[in-house]
């Protein structure tokens, strides 16, 4: 028997401590993983304000350790993610400089016009600002940047709204208010409104909304983190963080990354054995042959996380020039669902970009490969590093992973999170 004990009241050893046995899914609904009210894993946060949580979250001393790991991080230059520590040069070409999308430039310069001073103020920062690498998932507040949703009246959170719709597909800004509605579903099912909500959420802009020069907007919080750039033309989403506990509600729509998981497994089962061989790193999600500390208390597996910018992760798994035409027809529609929130103009061109590195990007599968286990998976090359990772319960029950829990990663290695390579080149091409 695994031994199992609380870490710091939110986290267990369960969900690190590698177990000879495979971790298989529930059959159960998560609706069998809601702990009572008057639990004591929630009772006494109940009708906090964020303020006071945050506060009592932040004082463990496992959380102090972590948080304190995380501001190495943060004030550490940015290099950006790479396999082995220095960026590779000329992977993310800017092309011709063309003006930028004007629909986004208008909804931000509306939702400014919307704000007195001292709001002003806390939303407006300098493009260059280190904030943009201070968002985090968590529920309880690490940095404050920008304005709190919860903390606006109607109209500036629907400004808001509206420069999310004008600056991602159709689509994907469904996926990311599904996120934020997914949060609140939780804030419901725990009795934790105040706490988590579809408001609980930070915005900044950073630089001058403009069609000739960059800038770009950031919007963060529990479950979802999205930082958007336009510069010369392209748009730049990345990092993101999108994620769900759960990831659905009950029975009135699809889990919020099922489309994205049947590719995966179907694409997962279609290996032939010589392929699942290079494909799968490891057989479990805990599985003893891990190194030490390759499952995070709360990253679990996914290494791409808040505050991981300059990240060294080593290629793994199956090369993407193995696969048969129909396998790679499968990871690029993988690819293109990391990519959805993207306008599909923009879309296109990061796709063919991936395409350009086909060669070189690799495919890692941790777990059973048949979508009875819970899994992480994946997808990295020189341009893009995508993952989805199925986690234990935070504010439900499951001391495991279950496919109920998920959360993804999005980033552009060597150097293009925040659209850093790109600003570089608008800049060298600027007249002096």
């Amino acid at each position: 028997m695994t031994a199992d004990h609380d870490i710091d009241g939110s986290f267990s050893t369960a969900r690190v401590t590698a177990r000879e046995e495979a971790v298989t899914l529930s059959q159960d609904s998560y609706t069998a993983f809601l702990y009572p009210l008057d639990d004591e894993k929630l009772a006494p946060w109940r009708g906090m304000s964020i303020e006071e949580f945050s506060s009592i979250k932040r004082s463990p001393d496992f959380v102090q350790a972590l948080l304190g790991d995380w501001r190495a991080l943060y004030e550490q230059p940015f290099v950006g993610i790479t396999t082995g520590g220095v960026a590779r040069e000329g992977v993310h070409p800017l092309g011709e400089v063309r003006p930028n999308d004007p629909e986004p430039v208008a909804a931000a310069r509306a939702l400014v016009d919307l704000l007195d001073a001292e709001r002003r103020e806390a939303l407006l920062h300098d493009l260059d600002a280190p904030d943009w690498r201070a968002w985090s998932n968590p529920e309880f507040v690490i940095h404050r940047v920008g304005l709190r949703l919860e903390e606006q009246d109607d109209a500036v959170v629907e400004a808001v709204h509206a420069l999310l719709r004008a600056s991602l597909s159709p689509a994907g800004y469904a996926r990311a208010r599904e996120a934020m509605e997914l949060n609140g579903y939780l804030g419901e099912l725990t009795g934790l409104e105040t706490l988590m909500n579809d408001r609980s959420y930070w915005i900044a802009l950073y630089g001058t909304p403009s069609g000739d020069a960059p800038w770009g907007w950031q919007l963060f919080g529990h479950h979802l983190a999205l930082n958007v750039v336009f510069v010369g033309g392209r748009q730049v989403i990345a990092p993101v963080f999108i994620g769900a506990e759960p990831a659905l509600s009950d029975g009135e729509r699809a889990p919020l990354f099922d489309a994205r998981e049947r590719l995966a497994i179907e694409l997962a089962e279609s290996l032939s054995a010589e392929q699942r061989g290079e494909a799968v790193v490891y057989a479990t999600v805990l599985d003893p042959a891990m190194p030490e500390g390759r499952v995070h208390p709360a990253d679990e597996r996914h290494l791409a996380g808040a505050f991981r910018d300059n990240r060294v992760i080593p290629y793994e798994g199956i090369r993407a020039d193995r696969l048969t035409s129909a396998q790679r027809v499968l990871l690029r529609a993988i690819v293109e669902d990391f990519l959805l929130l993207l306008p599909d103009a923009q879309r296109e061109r990061a796709l063919a970009e991936v395409a350009d590195y086909l060669p070189e990007t690799h495919l890692a599968w941790y777990g059973a490969t048949d979508g009875s286990q819970p899994f992480y998976f994946r997808i990295q090359s020189p341009v893009i590093l995508a993952e989805l990772d199925h986690h234990a319960g935070v504010w439900l029950s499951n001391r495991v992973p279950q496919r109920f829990h998920v959360h993804t990663t999005l980033r552009l290695p060597n150097g293009n999170d925040y659209g850093k390579a790109y600003l570089r080149q608008w800049r060298a091409a600027r007249p002096a």
